[in-house]
């Protein structure tokens, strides 16, 4: 992550790690493949961590705001970042890097929270007609005035306000749209 993918090379991942080149090689035919079991793993995490802790029985607001929390936090993290990067930077030479990115980490936010919604509209707490777009839609709410910001290295922290601020905004306008 330090390096950015082409800036490490694998002698200095084994290095790192602690094992020999071979082993590293024993284990992950090439970088590409090392990268982004690390990526999935943190996003397997980090999904895993954020599901476990909520009370999805909760009301809306609250499941909302714990989730917009979880996910800014982590897009703004410097992992959350370094991944991100790499990703976006590498997915047009290594199309599968995307889509087991994708599938390994926003997906599965997607679908967890396509769950919940759908579970809340059937409680009468949410009226959504599409569920998978507002599912969509919430993540990106959640990155208001910060994601690009940070990508694109105009501003590489954020204090607890800001992140705050935009993240009782996100719950605000999704809950005006969407609140029962």
């Amino acid at each position: 992550m330090r390096s950015g993918f082409e800036g490490a090379s694998v002698d200095e991942i084994a290095r790192e790690a602690g094992v020999s080149k071979a082993t590293l090689y024993s284990y992950f035919a090439d970088k590409r493949l090392l990268f982004m079991e690390v990526a999935k793993a943190e996003c397997r995490v980090q999904t895993e961590a954020a599901t476990h802790e909520m009370d999805f029985s909760a009301p809306p607001r609250e499941v909302l705001t714990q989730a917009a929390s979880r996910m800014t936090r982590f897009f703004l993290s410097d992992v959350g970042q370094q991944v991100y990067r790499i990703v976006v930077a590498e997915s047009g030479r290594f199309p599968d890097l995307g889509r087991e990115f994708w599938e390994s980490g926003p997906k599965l936010v997607r679908d967890v929270l396509i769950d919940y919604l759908e579970a809340a509209v059937a409680r009468g707490d949410l009226r959504i007609d599409d569920v998978e777009l507002a599912a969509d839609q919430f993540p990106e709410l959640c990155k208001a005035g910060l994601h690009l910001r940070m990508v694109i290295g105009i501003q590489t922290e954020f204090s607890d306000g800001e992140i705050d601020r935009v993240i009782a905004g996100a719950v605000d306008t999704f809950m005006a749209r969407y609140g029962a």
